[in-house]
C-alpha cells in the first residue's frame, strides 16, 4: 500500500489543495495522513527532512510534490 502524507499550513489555498487531493486519491490503495502545520508544529522538521519547501505538499511514498504556492517552510515557521 502507497503512503501519501499531505502537509498543510491551513491557509484556503492548502484547505482547498487537501479537498481535492483526498477526493482523487484512492484510500483502499493509499495510506493517507494529513498534517495540517496550524495545529501541529511538531511535524515541521520531519516535513522539511523529506523534502517539502512549500506547502499544501503531498510526499507520496518518499516523492514530494509541491502544490502551488501557500507559503514556504519558512513563513510556516513563524
Amino acid at each position: 500500500m502507497a503512503k501519501a502524507v499531505f502537509y498543510h499550513a491551513g491557509c484556503p489555498v492548502c484547505v482547498d489543495a487537501e479537498q481535492m487531493i483526498l477526493n482523487y486519491l484512492d484510500p483502499a490503495k493509499t495510506e493517507i495522513e494529513v498534517v495540517n502545520f496550524s495545529t501541529d508544529t511538531s511535524r515541521i522538521e520531519e516535513a522539511e527532512l523529506a523534502g517539502v519547501k512549500s506547502v499544501p505538499a503531498l510526499v507520496l511514498d518518499g516523492w514530494v510534490y509541491h502544490i502551488n504556492f501557500g507559503a514556504s517552510m519558512e513563513d510556516v515557521k513563524k
